[in-house]
């Protein structure tokens, strides 16, 4: 059997080719439906060719190692932070961007591509469109632009009122917003922020995809999208990737 290897900040964890399969299914079945998954789920819908005890003993392996947890009211399992985060940097399957998708997000910012606040305005406004999330960037000059609100509010993660005020209230001070965004370390392009991660309180069921842009000396500012901890990783990282790219191709115009 296969084995799929994962290095943590405190040593490393070892998971079979089964183990991993179970838990990428488990995590998409959960970004599709937002609810905790059960082995019957998981045997009917994705033909594993196993039997359902077995998938039942992974899962609880998966339990144990700390990357699915129950939640007291449901025979479902949940993937925890530290899944999503092993999801996203070894098992998921980037949905690249269509030639037209790029093509049409491109045209609807190029006529403000010297204009950098025009553009980041219209440019979270089409990231949100695109990924069903909000949208946000912001800038070394303390400038904050976002759109999308409407898109979270029929997400039960956000019916809760103080999850959702506080998103909000963070979204509106540059501030607070800059200090979540300090909080990813590391120099990948792409970063990720879950739950506790971000360092607030009410914003554990919640999750941040985002990028880096600018030119040195010059105008610097982070672009990307807030959601649910389930955002659709294999859209949105590859799409907020291009968007960043598309931004940091202008920026090189600006005064």
């Amino acid at each position: 059997m296969l084995l799929v290897a994962y290095i943590f900040m405190n040593g490393s964890t070892v998971l079979t080719d089964r183990q991993a399969q179970i838990l990428k299914a488990v995590i998409e079945e959960h970004i599709e439906t937002g609810e905790p998954v059960g082995s019957e789920v998981l045997d009917k819908k994705y033909s594993m060719g196993i039997s359902p005890a077995t998938i039942r003993n992974e899962m609880a392996v998966l339990v144990k190692e700390g990357f699915l947890e129950q939640p007291h009211t449901s025979a479902g399992r949940l993937p925890t932070p530290m899944a999503l985060k092993f999801y996203i940097k070894q098992l998921m399957d980037e949905k690249e961007l269509s030639v037209a998708d790029e093509v049409a997000v491109k045209e609807r910012v190029w006529d403000y591509r010297y204009k950098m606040d025009k553009l980041l305005r219209e440019a979270t406004r089409a990231l949100a469109e695109k990924t069903k999330s909000v949208a946000i960037a912001a800038t070394n000059q303390g400038d904050v632009y976002h759109a999308g609100y409407a898109n979270i509010l029929d997400l039960p993660e956000f019916f809760d009122i103080d999850v959702t005020k506080t998103l909000l209230s963070i979204i509106d001070d540059f501030k607070q917003l800059d200090q979540v965004f300090a909080k990813a370390l590391g120099d990948d392009p792409i970063h990720v922020l879950l739950g506790t991660e971000m360092g607030v309180d009410f914003l554990d069921p919640c999750g941040m995809v985002f990028t880096d842009f600018g030119v040195e000396d010059k105008i610097k500012g982070r672009l990307g999208v807030i959601g649910p901890c389930r955002l659709d990783y294999p859209y949105i990282v590859p799409i907020v990737r291009y968007f960043g790219n598309l931004v940091n191709e202008f920026a090189q115009d600006w005064a």
